[in-house]
């Protein structure tokens, strides 16, 4: 049985000393530096919650940029105007408390975020993301993501592959 969950901007109320996903450099992220990226504003970090416990059960940042259009594949940079760059959401940390795998939390956590960007009053073009390893890399993939530029794991998508913008 899958729990429900809320997900929300992170907040003083959430306990996040307990969060455990299994990676340390993320557990760590969450409880001692996503309340300072939020108040510096570069970065916003959402959580979902389990509704029947208030614990986090996962959480992922997201943060504005912008990419060299030069450096797309090619399928995505012919739907673009010539700019040298285009407008884009980083998610930069994206991880489910080690309880809760296996109940597709993940791939729910992407999807909301890929909701945030694109009714965002900011342009926004795709996700991009820097896999930190070859399970992350996969799950991404398994999503839409595929490799971009020079860096090893970069990866993107379009927030059409998501949900069609109206307009």
């Amino acid at each position: 049985m899958t729990a429900p969950f809320r997900v929300e901007p992170l907040g003083p109320a959430h306990a996040r000393d307990a969060f455990s996903c299994g990676v340390q450099a993320l557990d760590d992220y969450l409880v001692r530096q996503a309340r300072q990226d939020i108040r510096r504003r570069v970065s916003a970090c959402h959580v979902a919650d389990e509704v029947s416990t208030g614990k986090i059960a996962g959480y992922y940042t997201l943060a504005a940029g912008g990419v060299p259009l030069t450096g797309l594949p090619a399928a995505l940079s012919r739907q673009l105007p010539r700019y040298p760059s285009v407008p884009m959401a980083r998610i930069g940390r994206l991880a489910v408390d080690q309880a809760f795998h296996g109940m597709k939390l993940g791939g729910a956590l992407l999807a909301d975020a890929a909701k945030r960007a694109t009714r965002s009053e900011l342009a926004v073009f795709a996700l991009v993301v820097d896999a930190k390893g070859d399970a992350a890399e996969a799950f991404y993939r398994h999503h839409g993501f595929e490799s971009f530029g020079s860096l090893a794991r970069q990866l993107i998508v379009s927030l059409k592959h998501f949900a069609p913008v109206a307009g």
